[in-house]
């Protein structure tokens, strides 16, 4: 099987939503903490083998309801291009890769890896127990910027916390706008989501106010560290995006939720570099 099928198998290149915010939770921490490039490539490492090892099993649980979705029929598993065997190998695989990377960055990097999977696995089962699913997904990408953190030795304080909590309002309110795409096939599979329980209007009204809310957050971290303006530039950036990204999707026009969905890659790349300039030219 070709590199091609893995890679397509989990979304590889959607790894940029995640990992911008593992490194600039590490960025904010090496500000008081020595710096070394064997860190930075410990914490890719960990960022791709767990989302990997997360997209993985969400298509392994899911393989049922995606050969039934026209959306997702055509998929690796439903279209038979990779069999259930190859997958999971492909997840045992990744998470242990995750857990050597986690351990080569600290103790306590170690100690916890095997929770920070639980978390990210949790979510591909979330859907069947709780209408909240996509709430889920956002704790599990919080953790991202918290590992970064952690990974770089950075100890007690606010940042982290702000930090993840910005990226979990941010996904979570991406995701929901992207579930909206699957609401009849949702409620008539006895499948639950935040469009399921509240309906487009009421979803997308939701996802509005968590993107607000991500930039007030990613504010207020800026007020808690201290960050210079050019910080503050960088989330105004970030908050025309979202408000570019929400104005493309409405209740009674749904056509531009993957356009809207992969506008989310610019805001990760975005928020890290403009973080990176203000700290060391701040």
């Amino acid at each position: 099987m070709s590199l091609s099928t893995y890679a397509s198998f989990v979304r590889f290149s959607h790894s940029i939503f995640a990992l911008p915010f593992a490194l600039t939770g590490a960025l904010l921490a090496w500000r008081v903490h020595p710096f070394a490039w064997s860190q930075v490539l410990w914490i890719v490492v960990c960022m791709v083998s767990a989302r990997s090892a997360a997209m993985g099993f969400n298509r392994l649980v899911d393989a049922r309801f995606d050969a039934l979705n026209p959306r997702t029929a055509m998929r690796e598993l439903p279209r038979g291009a990779m069999t259930r065997t190859q997958a999971t190998i492909f997840v045992v695989v990744a998470s242990l890769v995750f857990i050597a990377a986690a351990s080569r960055l600290s103790t306590l990097c170690l100690v916890l890896s095997p929770v920070a999977l639980a978390i990210v696995f949790w979510y591909s089962l979330a859907k069947r127990v709780t209408s909240f699913t996509q709430f889920f997904l956002g704790l599990a990408m919080a953790i991202a910027p918290v590992g970064g953190w952690i990974a770089a030795g950075g100890g007690a304080g606010a940042e982290p916390w702000l930090l993840g909590l910005a990226i979990g309002l941010w996904v979570g309110g991406f995701d929901i706008l992207y579930a909206c795409q699957d609401l009849a096939f949702d409620l008539g599979h006895g499948l639950r989501s935040i469009p399921t329980r509240f309906g487009l209007a009421g979803a997308i009204r939701l996802s509005r106010l968590m993107h607000v809310l991500t930039v007030g957050v990613m504010a207020a971290l800026g007020w808690v560290a201290a960050l210079p303006g050019l910080y503050f530039g960088g989330v105004a950036l970030v908050g025309i995006l979202l408000a570019y990204e929400q104005s493309l999707v409405h209740q009674d026009d749904l056509s531009q939720v993957k356009r809207a969905f992969d506008l989310n890659g610019y805001v990760g790349v975005l928020y890290f570099a403009t973080t990176a300039l203000s700290l060391y030219l701040g």
